[in-house]
């Protein structure tokens, strides 16, 4: 976890170093999870701060999962909470900054066979230096500081994020970690999670404007061929988005594939999916790869209305490549485990009408449901979704079929006033056979939504009143036919 230089109050340095609040964060146990704004599906901790992911893995049968506090899983549905505060031994001078977390099978760093080693940046706060630390566990649970921190360190300000894994063809550690204001990634190896080795830089490349942090490496088979992977490399940008790279890794460095785009490819096209960190297999029993975000931007984040807490990640994504005639691109789709919470399902099949209209047959009594639906788009018209309706306010979620743009406009959403906040999202999304498929989940505060089986994916933070239940169709014009399947979802939390 990093603060953005100059714009974050004085007040995150507590919640950072913390993991908690004080003003409204004592809740009793017949409130807790009801708290106004809380997710009911995301995961979001008892109380307090939570910002990027870090060590997520698989191991022993569940997904571990840290912000330096920890949280485990069985199905990336249910979330038990195991403690807020997993780091332990540092002096107070260091904050424990976004990292990642391996299984060290063979003792490598002599920590012992099957010990968990973290990997963060060591943030000191008097000098505001970054470096890179390890601190060791062997229950998962409580982390001891390695007295030989910091193991990686260039006297920078600006030297964050480290994302460890073991490179098998090389038998060796490899660290990817972000020289934020030179937009690069750094690499380097390790034989033994201690003594590193620079082997090379990738960038500035794609969205080069401000900073860089956050690396994630992964590979994915293309189109499902597992004989022909491609290495992913997502890095977020500006503290404010993600943006990937599709190539080729060595051991040693990262090379862009052939006739990769110079423009940005951008994991999420909306306005609060940043940090996502993917899951290391280490019992090499998982079949795809699946990446948690931070739903949050920085701008605001901070700042947020709810009173438990601020933040809460994302709905969890299987990752593919699939190869489209611009060439080969990162699908998202939401994990299938998530259909168990379905309850209360309604279809409408029908010729969209002129002007607006609530949608009949579903009307949620929460913010807690889920939308699969799919337009026709072969007559020229401009249509979509009002979700979040009541008290004067919306979320319009609106397609061009001349333009191809889709639009989320959540500028008259909030129904409290947040700094930043009033804006709008909009990418061009292709129709497929005459038809734009829209998948959409929506939570107490927050909307994503993913276009065409996840070719493009959307997701916004929202904040509506707790009376902002309504969903309203509209259209321009006459022509469009909607295909519409509805559920609510049931809450994780009771």
């Amino acid at each position: 976890m990093k603060i953005q230089k100059m714009k974050i109050p004085t007040i995150l340095g507590a919640l950072l170093v913390a993991g908690t609040l004080s003003a409204g964060a004592q809740m009793n146990s017949d409130s807790l999870y009801k708290e106004p704004y809380r997710p009911q599906y995301h995961f979001s901790p008892e109380k307090g701060w939570i910002g990027d992911p870090s060590g997520f893995m698989y191991y022993q049968g569940k997904y571990h999962m840290y912000w330096w506090g920890k949280v485990e899983s069985t199905d990336l549905v249910h979330y038990q909470q195991i403690t807020p505060y997993a780091m332990t031994g540092a002096d107070d001078n260091i904050s424990y900054f976004t990292g990642s977390a391996v299984i060290d099978k063979n003792n490598t760093a002599g920590f012992g066979k099957g010990a968990y080693v973290a990997a963060y940046t060591v943030f000191e706060k008097d000098s505001k230096k970054q470096a890179q630390g390890i601190s060791f566990s062997h229950d998962g649970k409580t982390f001891h500081y390695y007295e030989g921190n910091p193991v990686l360190d260039l006297w920078s300000t600006e030297f964050r994020d480290p994302t460890v894994f073991w490179h098998e063809p090389t038998q060796k550690w490899v660290m990817a970690v972000a020289k934020a204001l030179e937009k690069k990634i750094k690499f380097y190896t390790s034989p033994d999670l201690k003594s590193w080795t620079w082997t090379s830089d990738f960038g500035p490349a794609g969205d080069s404007e401000k900073s860089w942090e956050c690396p994630d490496l992964f590979q994915l088979p293309v189109d499902g061929d597992s004989d022909k992977k491609r290495w992913v490399m997502v890095v977020s940008v500006n503290w404010a988005q993600e943006q990937y790279f599709i190539g080729d890794f060595d051991g040693t460095s990262f090379k862009l594939m052939e006739n990769h785009p110079a423009e940005p490819l951008y994991v999420d096209k909306g306005l609060d999916f940043y940090a996502s960190r993917t899951f290391q297999d280490f019992d090499g029993t998982l079949d795809s790869k699946i990446s948690i975000g931070w739903v949050a931007t920085w701008d605001y984040a901070p700042v947020a209305p709810s009173r438990y807490g601020k933040g809460f990640w994302s709905i969890p994504r299987n990752l593919e490549l699939k190869t489209y005639k611009e060439g080969v691109r990162l699908v998202q789709k939401p994990v299938e485990q998530l259909q168990t919470l379905r309850h209360k399902p309604a279809s409408v099949k029908r010729a969209l009408s002129v002007g607006t209209q609530r949608l009949p047959g579903f009307v949620p009594d929460e913010n807690v449901y889920e939308l699969d639906a799919s337009f026709s788009t072969d007559v020229s018209n401009t249509f979509g979704l009002n979700l979040c309706v009541g008290e004067g306010r919306k979320v319009v979620v609106s397609y061009d079929t001349d333009s191809h743009n889709l639009v989320i406009d959540r500028t008259h959403c909030s129904d409290v006033q947040i700094p930043k906040f009033s804006r709008m999202a909009y990418a061009r999304v292709e129709p497929v056979d005459n038809k734009i498929h829209l998948h959409i989940f929506v939570d107490k505060s927050s909307i994503e939504i993913f276009a065409n089986d996840g070719k493009d994916v959307f997701t916004l933070l929202t904040y509506p009143g707790e009376a902002q239940t309504g969903i309203e169709l509209f259209a321009q014009k006459k022509g469009t036919k909607m295909e519409l399947d509805a559920w609510m979802l049931k809450s994780i939390w009771r």
